[in-house]
């Protein structure tokens, strides 16, 4: 994949050009290490068929601003929330500085209990079920151990590593030809541990898939149906016309398992690398920390036993958008994308045939001055309105 020329584009009206998907959709041109990895054609990220690629991509978004899968992602996130508080507080109060249980402090890392926490609420919004991250980074650290029965934590915990793992195994398979991966011994030795941890979470994915599907088989007409995304998946998985009026096949089981990777891998690290940006520019402007707190406190329910927020809450919290908002301009949790054209197209006064690779380097227009006034500078209100 990358031993091709790429054409970096830093300025948004050249970039805007490759926004029309129909035209410049593709993403990644082929690869056999990708094919490899079982994703080629499937899914978004790497689908290179326009009518597959926009079934699920309209699927993606369907499900995703359905307003009961947004509420059930609320209220899960809401229940993380408490769990990993009360993590943090047992942690804080068996430290033997702490003589008062309810003036505790703690000293952790932030970046791994945001890892774990994004693992967890990813999990449940995708296929309904938890990995346990947090349980099983707080029992690392915790001479108590958390309530959660040790054999789902320890299984949500291999799970994990092989997602990572998986997402790892991009970089060898793209940068690594296939004649290093299939002859040099040491090199062959490595590619197959990632090809067998591929194995693994197929067939984790699989297992998962198939159970589900037996559990809306056998469920009773008057039960809910759960709002993951897996769920969706299945009960969506029926003849759809495309826009050429061709009728689209039903999903097969390989093409709901990649749906599913495209999720985890697009948004575990990035949601767990949004958490830690934005919690380094909240402690470092306090001004900014104080406003956001001032909002939050005006426009929450206070309650002396517990802290919920539901979606329409989350409506009310414009300064806090904000800063989500200009944290993701300062360090854009996804700095590049790539394009592949399929027509010749003018840029830059040059013409460009088709098959020209271009990478978009999204973290030079968000700093860009001529945009940006002050492009340097932590600003929030740049994206709020007090009016």
């Amino acid at each position: 994949m990358f031993d091709r020329r790429y054409i970096i584009l830093s300025r948004p009206e050249y970039i805007e050009k490759l926004f029309d998907r129909k035209l410049f959709f593709m993403k990644f041109p082929y690869s056999q290490g990708i094919d490899e990895l079982g994703v080629h054609e499937r899914g978004i990220a790497f689908n290179d068929n326009y009518e597959s690629w926009k079934y699920n991509n309209k699927f993606f978004t369907d499900t995703f601003v359905a307003q009961k899968f947004m509420n059930n992602a609320v209220k899960s996130t809401n229940k993380l929330y408490v769990e990993l508080s009360s993590y943090w507080q047992s942690l804080g109060n068996q430290n033997i500085s702490n003589s008062n249980n309810d003036n505790w402090t703690l000293e952790t890392d932030f970046s791994a209990w945001f890892h774990g926490f994004a693992n967890d609420i990813v999990s449940i919004i995708i296929t309904g079920e938890r990995t346990y991250s947090i349980a099983s980074y707080y029992n690392k650290q915790s001479l108590n151990k958390s309530e959660c029965p040790n054999a789902l934590v320890e299984d949500g915990n291999k799970f994990v590593k092989s997602i990572v793992q998986y997402l790892e195994s991009f970089i060898f398979f793209a940068f690594i030809s296939p004649f290093l991966r299939h002859y040099i011994p040491i090199i062959k030795n490595q590619s197959n541990i990632y090809l067998k941890n591929r194995d693994y979470l197929f067939e984790k994915l699989d297992n998962m898939i198939k159970k589900r599907r037996r559990e809306i088989e056998e469920m009773s007409v008057n039960v809910e149906m759960k709002t993951d995304m897996l769920t969706s998946l299945i009960t969506a998985n029926t003849n759809m016309k495309a826009s050429n009026d061709k009728v689209l096949e039903p999903m097969t089981d390989e093409d709901v398992r990649v749906n599913l990777l495209d999720a985890f891998l697009g948004g575990t690290d990035t949601t767990s690398n949004l958490f830690c940006f934005v919690t380094y520019y909240i402690c470092k402007h306090p001004h900014v920390k104080r406003k956001m707190l001032s909002e939050i406190d005006y426009n929450l329910p206070k309650s002396s036993d517990k802290f919920y927020i539901s979606y329409n809450d989350l409506q009310k919290l414009k300064y806090c958008e904000a800063i989500i908002k200009e944290v993701y301009r300062m360090v854009p949790i996804i700095p590049f994308s790539i394009r592949t054209t399929t027509k010749e197209i003018e840029i830059a006064g040059y013409k460009w045939p088709s098959g020209t690779h271009f990478l978009l380097n999204f973290f030079a227009v968000h700093g860009h001055s001529e945009f940006w006034p002050d492009s340097e500078v932590f600003n929030p209100d740049r994206f709020y309105n007090d009016n």
